[in-house]
């Protein structure tokens, strides 16, 4: 095989083509955006109380209780992420 001074100059330019294409996907951050908090649906007293009622009339080992109690959860956290127009959302 005879030497080609072309062969040697094509690997770093490669090396060099390949380095910046995979450090492009280094820029993108996988860290949470902070700020932006997801919308909460606001529900009436009267829904409210009719949940409720709902609720109480479910056997205590039905597993929509312990989903509710995740679901309440997660809306305390959405509205302790950011103010919404001075009042909470309950």
């Amino acid at each position: 095989m005879k030497f080609n001074a072309e062969c040697l100059r094509r690997g770093p330019v490669a090396l060099a083509i390949v380095t910046s294409l995979l450090s492009a996907c280094a820029t993108v951050s996988s860290d949470p955006v902070v700020g932006v908090c997801p919308p909460v649906m606001e529900y009436s007293h009267s829904e409210q109380a009719l949940v409720a009622t709902e609720i109480e009339t479910l056997p205590e080992s039905a597993i929509l209780v312990s989903w509710l109690a995740d679901y309440s959860l997660l809306r305390e956290q959405a509205n302790a992420c950011g103010p919404r127009s001075g009042r909470g959302i309950v």
